[in-house]
């Protein structure tokens, strides 16, 4: 009777690994255009740590199913063995029998003392993945019919790049706790001596592409940290606005006559352009000065910033630089011009250029980084992350222009030396006087998923940290002291 139960268990046994073996989970591959979003690597992660707990839960069951029946079977034979003991004399050999049996059954029983509960059968394969690591979500069919073995430990290569940027510049390791969104962007790090792994032409395409799920943060878990200035009595307090529209006349290119002059495509990426309507690579201070505008009271000046693109689509994925998506319309476009917490502002020169920001931050550094991002009802936290906004809310961007000019240039070598930046009081720095500070502030409804980003320069893997803009003044001489007049005066105009 005992053999045949010994039996038994084996056949369980056999039946379970086998089971465990040929288990498999199918998951579905995104559409070549979105399966670089983030949103998608997201979702596709949890899909996939689903399917591994369910997984897991059946390759568990199995060897409960068979402890408990090995207990069972222990616990049978002294039942099933009782009448023996009362049998005739010419049993007895009946009765040494368990007598033979019984270190086996201790030991059996021992093990299963000592086994955990979610120990495999023994002879099985499985395989626990780390909860902390899930599969990469664009796994083929053909590598999830790997060994177990090889996803676990191939799992956190797959998951995403090794040097993809975060929020501090490219190279920095990524990290799950918030940043500080007052913290400018970290120095960049030493790029890690650690051989990439192999990665299939899917994987390779979303390394280069970016952006990646921390680049991402829900606008409610960033602490309110905004601080204004309060203007001195000496200070000018007032606000002008030039009112240029939002694009709707579609005025875009990938040139930047500032950074790179006499260049097609010398940006690498898209601009939106309010203002003045001849903006292009080759414009000069004469051709700005002869073409129309998008402004009022004939202000020529000339706007513009990276559009932002929708990755919820298939759109442009032949981009030969990577800006995948559908480019999303600002809904508001506000250029404010606004004072000096401590002085009076002066006139800015007329053709005057200035850039804010820094394109390349990501691999840069952050020292000219000046990236501001929030959502609407949200203005008081400034991340340096995309944000999330809840229903109801719309991303803003807002991109400060340096306001404290040298008082002889209109331009400087690196764009950057001949209009600096007040201090954190609102001083100008000393030999540099204040003018009215740009301020643009650009509003999107965006998808309330991680799937829009920047365009960017390849290299810079769409990181938020890059947000910049560009201007160059073309108002009328007179335009622009009327504009200062309204800023010491300290009204809205």
């Amino acid at each position: 009777m005992k053999r045949s139960l010994v039996s038994l268990s084996a056949l369980a046994l056999a039946a379970s690994t086998l089971t465990t073996v040929t288990f498999t989970v199918a998951v579905t591959t995104p559409a070549y255009g979105d399966h670089c979003d983030p949103a998608e690597q997201n979702q596709q992660n949890q899909q996939n740590q689903q399917g591994q707990q369910n997984q897991r839960s059946q390759q568990d069951q199995p060897a409960q199913d068979q402890n408990q029946q090995g207990q069972n079977q222990d616990q049978a034979p002294p039942a099933q063995d009782a009448p023996a003991q009362d049998a005739p004399a010419q049993d007895q050999p009946a009765q040494d029998q368990p007598a033979q049996d019984q270190p086996a059954q201790d030991q059996n029983q021992q093990g299963q003392q000592d086994q955990p509960a979610d120990a495999p059968p023994a002879g099985g394969s499985l395989i626990q993945a780390s909860p902390t690591e899930p599969p990469a979500p664009d796994e083929s069919a053909d590598e999830q019919q790997a060994p177990a073995q090889e996803n676990a430990d191939n799992g956190n290569a797959r998951r995403r790049p090794t040097q993809a940027p975060s929020q501090s510049p490219t190279d920095a390791p990524p990290t799950d706790a918030p940043d500080n969104p007052n913290d400018p962007p970290a120095e960049t790090p030493a790029p890690s001596e650690t051989p990439a792994p192999p990665q299939d032409d899917e994987e390779a395409e979303c390394a280069d592409l970016g952006p990646f799920p921390e680049d991402f943060i829900d606008i409610r878990q960033v602490q309110r940290n905004v601080r204004e200035i309060r203007p001195r009595r000496s200070g000018s307090a007032g606000i002008f606005t030039s009112r240029c529209g939002t694009n709707r006349n579609g005025h875009r290119n990938s040139d930047n006559f500032i950074v790179a002059p006499g260049v097609t495509n010398g940006a690498h990426h898209i601009h939106d352009y309010v203002g003045n309507l001849s903006t292009d690579g080759f414009s000069t201070d004469q051709s700005l000065a002869a073409a129309g505008t998008t402004c009022a009271l004939n202000d020529r000046s000339t706007y513009f910033w990276p559009v932002l693109r929708d990755r919820t689509t298939d759109a442009n994925v032949d981009d030969p630089d990577g800006n995948v998506g559908t480019i999303m319309q600002a809904r508001q476009v506000s250029l404010q011009f606004r004072g000096n917490a401590v002085s009076r502002v002066s006139p800015m020169p007329r053709f005057i250029r200035m850039i804010t920001g820094d394109a390349k931050a990501a691999t840069n550094g952050g020292a000219n980084a000046l990236a501001k991002w929030t959502c609407t009802g949200f203005t008081n936290r400034i991340t340096t992350k995309y944000p999330l906004c809840p229903r109801g809310s719309q991303l803003v961007r807002i991109l400060d222009f340096p306001s404290c000019w040298d008082g002889q240039n209109n331009d400087s070598a690196n764009h950057r030396t001949h209009v600096l930046f007040p201090d954190a009081n609102g001083a100008c720095p000393s030999g540099t006087r204040a003018i009215p500070q740009l301020r643009m502030t650009l509003t999107y409804a965006t998808p309330r998923t991680a799937s829009f980003a920047l365009d960017a320069f390849p290299e810079q893997r769409h990181n938020p940290v890059t947000d910049h803009a560009d201007f160059a003044n073309l108002m009328p001489d007179r335009l622009m002291r009327l504009a200062v007049d309204c800023i010491n005066r300290n009204r809205r105009c």
